[in-house]
């Protein structure tokens, strides 16, 4: 992560509020949400330099680059944490720092819950009742159903890695861990008035009304060039005993929304690390299911774009994508049906840019995370590699292969 020297950040009254990305399903460093399009994480040189650099045909498979912003960290009169950013030129005049959301909600009441305990719950000790008694007393409950377009019963479950379900609420925990655990090392490394830098990107889900997203750490290689001896020794232990190495794609996270319950099932990256070639097989077919059936029609559009991006990834000599992460997200809001009147109700929902003439199952494909992305170019890289990467290249087939598996077998 890159950081300035400490400055005078300024008014605090005036700056972009960052608020927790409640879809963020995987992966170690905290997204947070800059505005309803915009998303932006810690900047890694490596990584910037890569959506700098960016290939043409790659662009439609990764998030819009904006740019970057400097951040610091800000305490109010109630001892509460948050980042604000400065805001973006090409806005016009400055931006008030903004608690009417229901992240930041969230939010405080976790650091009122762990305040006075060093910090020691985590959110997976939250009381539900805690929780909703603090948003009904913040006036916050209706900005969660506006918001996240979720009623009083949406709740959301987290699977362990034995199966075992524990009722949560309207949304992924992981992104608040990501953001708890980001937020602890920001305090205890770095002066308050410390200045950080973090890279804008596209919100890819915020098209999407319940977005269902699926988190795949791809290749059978997951460490990069410049980490040390013993990062790579554990990196390589976790692709061994995992789908990493036999398959080149393990889960890495996972939210699907339920339509019977109404609450998104959510899986991690312990969860992925330990399943069997069946068991990646099986975690597939529940990506897709919906709690009533299984969503056969994303299986063709899915398909077909695995497949242009695989066609794109074979041309790309020398580039190594180790540790980055591929997003498979699709709607789990059910598009109306075609009737010889049309579509029932009228308002024809408009396909994604990866969809066919005349198909409505909305589908995206995305990849992300690209801090130890290597190709010849770029700055300062002692190892070169000559072709496409054979590992990402081996797990985009497999799971292409296992997703037709599914398909004929339904």
């Amino acid at each position: 992560m890159v950081v300035q020297d400490s400055t005078d950040a300024g008014d605090a009254r005036v700056g972009v509020q960052l608020q927790p990305f409640l879809h963020q399903v995987g992966g170690h460093l905290s997204v947070m949400k800059y505005d309803e399009h915009t998303v932006c994480k810690p900047l890694v040189s490596r990584e910037q330099r890569f959506y700098e650099s960016l290939p043409l045909a790659m662009k439609r498979f990764t998030p819009q680059y904006k740019g970057t912003i400097t951040v610091h960290l800000r305490k109010d009169s109630r001892g509460h944490l948050s980042l604000v950013a400065n805001p973006l030129k090409e806005n016009r005049g400055p931006f008030k720092v903004s608690t009417e959301s229901a992240a930041v909600a969230i939010w405080q009441t976790l650091q009122q819950t762990t305040s006075g305990s060093g910090g020691a719950h985590t959110l997976a000790q939250w009381q539900h009742t805690q929780l909703a008694h603090s948003l009904k007393e913040s006036s916050a409950t209706s900005l969660l159903r506006s918001e996240f377009h979720l009623n009083a019963h949406v709740s959301s479950l987290v699977e362990d890695a034995n199966g075992n379900q524990a009722e949560r609420r309207s949304f992924n925990p992981w992104g608040l861990q990501c953001h708890l655990a980001h937020l602890t090392r920001l305090c205890t490394e770095y002066p308050e008035n410390q200045l950080h830098r973090f890279l804008l990107l596209e919100n890819v889900v915020s098209q999407y009304k319940y977005p269902c997203i699926l988190d795949l750490k791809m290749g059978t290689r997951q460490h990069g060039d410049d980490v040390s001896e013993e990062k790579k020794a554990r990196h390589m232990r976790k692709c061994a005993q995992s789908t990493s190495a036999c398959l080149g794609v393990r889960i890495c996270g996972m939210q699907v929304y339920q339509i019977d319950k109404k609450h998104f099932l959510c899986k991690d990256k312990y969860y992925g690390r330990k399943l069997s070639v069946e068991g990646f097989r099986q975690a597939l077919h529940q990506f897709l299911h919906d709690g009533t059936r299984l969503r056969t029609e994303l299986l063709e559009p899915i398909q077909r774009q695995l497949r242009a991006l695989l066609s794109v990834i074979r041309n790309q000599s020398s580039y190594r994508f180790y540790s980055s992460s591929l997003l498979i997200i699709y709607d789990g809001q059910e598009l109306p049906e075609r009737t010889s009147e049309g579509l029932h109700p009228p308002e024809a929902p408009q396909p994604d840019h990866g969809s066919s003439s005349g198909s409505l199952s909305k589908v995206d494909i995305r990849m992300i995370d690209f801090a130890h992305t290597t190709y010849k170019g770029s700055w300062n890289e002692h190892t070169t590699y000559d072709g496409p990467d054979p590992g990402y290249i081996f797990g985009l087939e497999n799971l292409i292969q296992i997703l037709q598996d599914i398909q004929e077998g339904e």
